[in-house]
């Protein structure tokens, strides 16, 4: 897989956009300059970017150098500063109880993986930190939006709930959305959406 995001990353343009996830936007009521955010499988650094112009501290974290170049790249015109860090997340000595925010966005793991991973995430924020995600539910099988075409990487709602409850789970929902972050997610699409906060 770090071959094929490699070479979506260094071709043409921004892939995904370089505007921030919808979701992500919408919770900047949440977030207050100085916090420090971990955006992990970050990509080009469209998120991670539009964190740091809202006044945080930010670390990127994506296998594919392609794409943290490009996210150097958009952070330099953008006149702010971006920590990359270029670590394969199932291999990465994970942080633990340094962040306020960690964002993940249409990152996807495999069941054999996935719950390790979550809780990789949620270890890796402060008490009272919080985790703001989006991902693909099983549903977008259905769409051609975006996303892996295999259901075992896709989430469900009951997934995420069990995969967070040792944390207050804020807000959690799915449903049917119009994607539009570059050539690679436009159009419908089946997500679900979560905020947790550390106990």
């Amino acid at each position: 897989m770090k071959d094929f995001w490699e070479q979506r990353y260094s071709a043409e343009g921004y892939a995904y956009g370089t505007t921030p996830n919808v979701f992500l936007a919408g919770q900047a009521s949440r977030l207050a300059p100085g916090m420090k955010a971990l955006v992990v499988g970050d990509g080009e650094g469209r998120n991670g970017v539009w964190l740091a112009e809202q006044g945080l501290e930010v670390t990127s974290v994506d296998y594919a150098e392609a794409g943290l170049k490009k996210a150097q790249g958009l952070a330099t015109l953008r006149g702010i500063a971006l920590n990359t860090v270029c670590a394969d997340l199932n291999h990465w000595d994970w942080p633990v109880a340094e962040y306020d925010v960690v964002v993940s966005v249409f990152l996807h793991f495999a069941s054999s993986v996935r719950t390790a991973m979550h809780a990789n995430m949620l270890a890796a924020l402060k008490p009272g930190g919080l985790l703001i995600m989006e991902a693909f539910t099983k549903e977008q099988l259905n769409y051609n939006s975006g996303g892996p075409p295999v259901e075992d990487m896709l989430f469900t709602r009951d997934m995420l709930a069990e995969d967070f409850s040792a944390a207050e789970i804020v807000l959690l929902e799915d449903m049917i959305t119009s994607l539009d972050e570059g050539p690679y997610h436009s159009g419908e699409g089946a997500v679900v959406q979560l905020i947790a906060r550390k106990q």
